[in-house]
């Protein structure tokens, strides 16, 4: 009976042994089930996440460059994060297998969080009860660069789990990658491989060494304190570690590592190009034109543009030489420079003041000033329009203007109060600047046409319908008036002084191009006749009661120059141009006070004069050739008649059937009836206005 009871016990045991361990086997089978059903439900919930809230913005703020005409870097502009983005195929394949190496080597194979390592981070800290090992992948660093700070909170880790999750559900690993090595910091204000890499070692992140990569790879760890600057050992240490890994991962042999840890680096530290930083005034009033530009606002914001610019450096050096060369020292007299390629309207340099550091005030495209007798040339081409010619008389004496319908009165001045008080010649009147000419001719076209013509010529600003204009009384923009010149030297056609050739999304696109227009506004043979009187301005040969303006440059000028000159109270001015170059100078004080020394005032012919020799230093010699239609002729300069034994000689262009007629002598009188100088004798309106 006892063993019966005892056998009973024991199969009760038994029994409830059996029925617990069926429960607890229910447990965890529905344990599991639950564990899988919650795991599916998050995983399809975060995916759900992911998707639903879409890709986040990956875009980031770059560095946007300014080219030269030759494509060399001159400058660049950025949010405070130097970066230039590359594509992950235009960095060096080492730089890309080092960088994985050591920061995240499952990269490929996780979808942003590598769990293991995650563990094995924790079990380290616990071990040695500080925050020990990191986990992070290149996903969450990458979000964490994007969107976050580097606070040690849970709710920015919270918030950097979520962005991975979005990042690796919605874009693909090579995104990532490439994301993460456009944006990691490497210190020294360089954002991403390709800045770091210009920066420290001066070369693209797609030419880097395997000892250079590994460098490179080594320093986002901590920029300040893996800084190949600062603190080279620590950098050179970090690097041996990450070729251990490369070798590790089977990236590269361990040959290859040795050979990389025994290559010298050369640390240059230097921004990537010998001309950043050259033509600041000229680089400003391209960052002013960009502006104008019709870009997508995404440009403007996050940069990364590449802008091609129309300067030439080393047109630019010899401006920045000459204007410091010429310049009166111990003075606050101010300059403004500019050299154009007059049949594209490419602007090649620009000065737009002595100092930009001082003053980055840019006299070229921002003052406003009066031209002087600068503004004769564009009066005298419409003159020429209206039928005047290089023969074309009037006296020069003084002369008092009435205007306003009687209630003004202007008498202009000669420079000196030298007069002929005789006829001169219109090309006379160019090469010695006389002002009673010009006056004259202003009045007798109509106040009107200068006003016009100006317009034609590209000037924003409008000319006063006054007797003074005819001497540049009226203000214009250096630009504008340096630009106006261009006209002479192309032929007749008006171009747009151009300072961007192209710009360059970041992908490369081409989103911005320069159209080539031009207008024809002169005909060519009077572009042609205009340029060959402005030669005079050095031509001795039209001296007579004053000399010409520009006799005091002869011993250094070697080339032929079509010029002219201004001068007013409180500004200086040259401009002129060979056929291939256009270039104009200003002179004066930005509070406009008078010029009173001699230096001052011959500041300007001297910096034009330099600059055009030794930027043609290297060229072999232009002409300016005459076009057909017009036609050549030996004239007396001072009377306007042809050349004969008892009277001066140079060589004339005219229209053809415009050149005089008879000598100087009296002899080949005209045919009865046939105009002198564009006009019968039934409309001699020069002797009824100007002679009597």
């Amino acid at each position: 009976m006892v063993k019966k009871q005892e056998a009973e016990s024991v199969g009760r045991v038994s029994r409830r042994k059996r029925r617990r361990r069926v429960r607890i086997l229910q447990l965890a089978l529905l344990s599991m089930i639950a564990f899988v059903f919650l795991w599916g439900a998050s995983v399809t919930a975060l995916y759900f996440y992911a998707k639903t809230t879409g890709p986040p913005s990956i875009a980031v703020s770059q560095s946007t460059l300014l080219f030269d005409g030759q494509d060399q870097l001159i400058g660049e502009r950025s949010s405070g994060e130097k970066r230039y983005w590359k594509t992950l195929d235009d960095i060096s394949p080492l730089a890309v297998k080092a960088v994985i190496a050591v920061e995240d080597r499952k990269f490929y194979d996780h979808k942003g969080f590598d769990f293991k390592r995650i563990a094995g981070a924790v079990a380290a800290d616990i071990k040695a009860m500080a925050k020990v090992q990191g986990a992070s992948t290149i996903s969450q660093q990458y979000a964490r660069n994007l969107y976050l700070t580097h606070d040690k909170t849970w709710a920015r880790k919270i918030n950097e789990a979520l962005y991975t999750i979005r990042l690796e559900w919605n874009y693909e690993k090579e995104d990532i990658l490439e994301g993460y090595l456009n944006t990691i910091y490497y210190g020294h204000g360089r954002y991403g491989i390709e800045a770091a890499s210009q920066y420290y070692f001066g070369v693209s992140s797609e030419d880097l060494t395997l000892a250079q990569a590994a460098m490179l790879a080594g320093i986002p760890k901590s920029p300040s304190g893996y800084s190949p600057i600062d603190y080279f050992e620590s950098a050179k240490e970090r690097q041996e570690l990450v070729l251990e890994q490369m070798v590790e991962k089977g990236d590269i042999s361990a040959e290859e590592a040795e050979d990389a840890v025994g290559e010298k680096l050369q640390i240059v530290a230097s921004p990537p190009s010998e001309f950043l930083g050259a033509a600041p005034y000229f680089q400003e009033a391209v960052w002013k034109e960009i502006e104008s530009i019709d870009l997508e606002p995404y440009y403007l914001k996050y940069g990364g543009l590449k802008i091609y610019t129309t300067l030439d450096t080393e047109l630019q050096e010899i401006a920045d030489e000459v204007v410091q060369e010429n310049m009166p020292a111990e003075t606050e007299l101010e300059v403004a420079f500019a050299a154009i390629d007059p049949e594209s309207g490419e602007v090649k340099a620009m000065t737009g003041g002595r100092d930009f550091e001082k003053s980055p005030f840019n006299r070229v495209t921002q003052a406003f000033r009066q031209p002087g007798s600068t503004m004769k040339p564009i009066l005298y081409s419409a003159a020429l329009e209206k039928g005047f010619t290089p023969a074309t008389t009037m006296r020069s004496e003084p002369t008092t203007f009435v205007y306003d319908e009687g209630r003004s009165e202007y008498a202009p001045q000669n420079f000196n109060q030298k007069y002929a008080n005789d006829a001169i010649t219109l090309a006379q009147a160019i090469a010695i600047s006389d002002n009673i000419y010009a006056v004259k001719a202003h009045e007798f076209l109509g106040s009107n046409v200068l006003k016009a013509q100006a317009k034609e010529f590209g000037f924003s600003t409008p000319v006063d319908e006054v007797p003074s204009a005819a001497l540049g009384t009226s203000e214009a923009l250096p630009i504008e008036l340096f630009n106006a010149y261009s006209v002479f030297a192309n032929g007749g056609k008006k171009v747009k002084p151009v300072l961007i050739r192209k710009i360059e999304a970041p992908d490369g696109e081409v989103i911005y191009e320069a159209k080539k227009k031009s207008k024809r506004i002169i005909d060519e043979q009077q572009a042609f006749v205009m340029t060959h009187m402005l030669t005079g301005t050095f031509d001795p040969a039209l001296n007579d009661y004053s000399t010409v303006t520009g006799i005091t440059l002869l011993d250094e000028k070697t080339r032929e120059y079509a010029a002219k000159s201004g001068t007013t109270d409180t500004d200086q001015w040259m401009i002129g141009f060979s056929p291939s170059l256009t270039a104009g100078v200003w002179t004066g004080y930005d509070d406009a006070r008078t010029l009173t020394l001699t230096e001052d005032k011959q500041a300007a012919k001297w910096i034009w004069l330099r600059f055009m020799e030794r930027a043609h230093a290297e060229r072999s010699e232009e002409f300016f050739v005459p076009p057909p239609g017009v036609t050549a002729v030996q004239m007396d300069p001072h009377t306007g008649l042809l050349a004969g034994e008892s009277c001066g000689k140079r060589t004339a262009y005219f229209l053809e059937a415009t050149a005089p007629l008879e000598d100087c002598d009296g002899n080949t009188a005209p045919p009865p009836g046939e105009p002198v100088n564009g006009h019968s004798e039934d409309e001699n309106w020069f002797e009824k206005w100007f002679l009597e």
